[in-house]
């Protein structure tokens, strides 16, 4: 059963697409004030668990500490970070009394879960002016499904997709991107995309290429798609300051971008220099930005990234004028040293609060100022590609993933899981953000294989592919200065070519799940709590997970682990991938088990009565050859695959 309740005039966000009348009187759990701002309060038994917020940081179960629904521009993704780049407000408590809330409100939103007091759950944020969604089931998995019904269907990309990618920012010219995609083609390590990051435009302005290094960028694009790769250009939100520039100059022409206070336009520093940012919660100029996708679509492209779109600012011309008067105030002239205090004052030009405040959006005519809405701007940007995409190319499907998001934007593309580090903690945060991201409707997901900051080592990179096996979107990629990753740049490449050879056999089971969750409204990944309710041993399991109905996935996230521990709630077969081409397959009984996995095997585990499809390696995902797939698991099982053009759109 789902009630919801309206408190004060909330902003429309398109989160939810099912009619739901407002309830009377107030919720059945936990106490609610309007006095100063919002706040709800509920007092949770010793052993509830909760469950959710989509891509935020630390465990599955939210529990005992503090996290805040604030889209941020945040690479560093150590345990105190309470902010991550999406913002999805969705929470189940399962225990004593088990419900769901989700609060539908596009400002910072705090969720103190047990930190202030271990005891209490207390939601806050700055309005009352939201929808609070309360949520009954017997179960947080049925609590989940009736939350994924109202929200509407996930995005669902093309089959290509599902192959792996390699990207890296610092591929410039055309050799660049064509190095990476021979060097894997030469070494028959399997492939179907090459990331284009922002080195690929003329001057970091959106929808251009540069013209010194694709002089024939159609040409190009079709060379690349003989060898079977997908080329995924990056778009991101601001739009460069520049006479000459038509992009920039429509939207100044149509006040298509954000505005200040007094009715000029905005201006940020990103990438370009200076830029305007598309006003993507106004409708017209959510549609105009949109078609701007189809300058590149003509050249053969189908498939893009969204990025900086929280949005992220370097500084902004009021912030830096603010900087050099606290300079000027407080160091120029005087005898004493700046101290820490400069460094934090420079610091802080990047992704200012203040900023927020200073730029507006026109809504149906009114205007909104950015910090009351801020979790809505990459959500609208994706959703202004999608909406296009419809229309530019009706019944096609593209390839779509974003940095930033708000639930209702996983009805138009994926998200990858941001600019993490090559640590192998990373790999256990990776592998503890997929159900909870499912859980908010982001079925199309992964996270940066080997890292994307830092310099990766071979061992992490091969147990980060064994996860990323998994993961609907596998790609590796990597930031300028920081240490080549591409497969085929380590000792030793056949364990690579074997590893990602893995997915490709894997690909006919996981495009089978993920069709399966995208269409009927449900998980991919879960955590072994939701269907094992009653097993008290599986609500502790945080590093492993349940794969579709028939598998269950446990990594190796540990440096110069030889394997690792497992708990199985109920019998399972464990197989792995060897390097020879074979598969294991040995039963284990329910219980607590080691298991050795060497580097370059891939473990996974079939359920009891259950079996999978598996294909021979190709070498792209169009390549893979339907009569070649035979079924491994339990005998005298079945299997309904689901399958299709992988084209369509649905």
């Amino acid at each position: 059963m789902i009630q919801k309740y309206t408190y004060g005039t909330p902003f429309e966000t398109d989160a939810i697409v099912t009619s739901i009348p407002t309830s009377e009187g107030t919720p059945a759990y936990g106490t609610i004030s309007t006095e100063n701002g919002f706040s709800f309060a509920y007092d949770m038994d010793d052993n509830d668990v909760v469950y959710g917020l989509g891509e935020s940081n630390r465990g599955i179960n939210k529990r005992g500490y503090v996290y805040e629904s604030n889209c941020s521009d945040q690479p560093n993704h150590t345990e105190d970070k309470i902010s991550l780049y999406g913002a999805h407000n969705f929470i189940v408590i399962s225990g004593k009394q088990t419900f769901g809330l989700f609060v539908d409100y596009p400002g910072k939103l705090k969720f103190d879960i047990g930190y202030t007091l271990s005891s209490q759950i207390k939601i806050t944020c700055e309005d009352a002016d939201l929808y609070l969604y309360v949520i009954e089931g017997e179960t947080p998995y049925d609590i989940v499904k009736q939350f994924r019904k109202i929200i509407g269907r996930s995005y669902i990309p093309p089959k290509f997709a599902f192959g792996f990618g390699q990207s890296r920012w610092g591929y410039t010219t055309a050799d660049d991107f064509r190095k990476a995609a021979d060097g894997y083609r030469e070494n028959n390590i399997p492939i179907d995309m090459v990331y284009m990051d922002i080195d690929y435009m003329e001057d970091y302005k959106d929808f251009t290429v540069n013209q010194e290094n694709f002089p024939d960028f159609e040409a190009y694009v079709n060379e690349m798609k003989e060898k079977g790769i997908h080329l995924v250009p990056i778009i991101d939100a601001g739009v460069k300051v520049e006479a000459g520039y038509d992009v920039y100059e429509e939207g100044v022409e149509k006040n298509y971008f954000c505005k200040r206070e007094d009715g000029s336009d905005f201006v940020s520093a990103v990438w370009p220099g200076w830029t305007h940012f598309p006003d993507v919660l106004n409708a017209d100029a959510r549609a105009w930005f949109g078609q701007k996708y189809e300058r590149l679509i003509s050249k053969g492209i189908d498939g893009f990234w969204n990025d900086m779109n929280e949005p992220a600012m370097f500084c902004t011309p009021e912030g830096v004028a603010e900087l050099k008067e606290y300079i000027k105030d407080n160091f120029m002239d005087k005898e004493e040293a700046p101290g820490f205090t400069l460094g934090d004052k420079v610091n802080a030009l990047a992704n200012n609060p203040e900023d927020y405040k200073r730029f507006y959006h026109n809504v149906n005519g009114q205007k909104i100022r950015h910090d009351k809405v801020h979790n809505l701007f990459g959500y609208n940007m994706t959703r202004a590609a999608g909406e296009a995409f419809e229309k530019i190319a009706p019944g096609k499907r593209f390839l779509m993933f974003s940095r930033s998001s708000y639930v209702g934007m996983h009805r138009y593309g994926g998200i990858w899981m941001g600019d993490n580090k090559s640590w192998w903690s990373h790999i256990l945060l990776n592998l503890k953000m997929l159900p909870s991201l499912n859980m908010c409707g982001f079925l199309y997901t992964g996270a940066d294989l080997g890292g994307f900051g830092a310099d990766t080592t071979r061992d992490l990179v091969l147990r980060w592919l064994a996860l990323g096996v998994f993961t609907p979107l596998m790609r590796n990629h990597s930031a300028l200065g920081t240490r080549e990753q591409e497969a085929y740049q380590f000792e030793n490449i056949e364990d690579f070519r074997h590893v990602i050879g893995v997915r490709y056999r894997l690909v006919p089971y996981l495009y089978s799940e993920y069709m399966k969750a995208a269409l009927n409204d449900d998980m991919m990944f879960r955590p072994l709590a939701f269907d094992y309710t009653d097993d008290a041993f599986a609500t502790q399991v945080e590093d492993q997970l349940l794969l579709g109905n028939e598998i269950m996935i446990a990594p190796v996230y540990t440096q110069n682990a030889k394997g690792r521990y497992v708990y199985l709630p109920e019998e399972m077969m464990f197989v792995k991938f060897l390097p020879d081409g074979t598969i294991s397959q040995e039963i284990l009984e329910k219980g607590h088990h080691y298991v050795e996995v060497a580097l370059n095997e891939v473990p996974l585990f079939i359920r009891k009565g259950k079996v999978i499809p598996v294909a021979d390696v190709a070498q792209t995902v169009k390549d893979i050859d339907p009569a070649t797939l035979r079924m491994i698991g339990y005998e005298g099982a079945e299997y309904d695959r689901y399958d299709d053009d992988g084209v369509s759109a649905l």
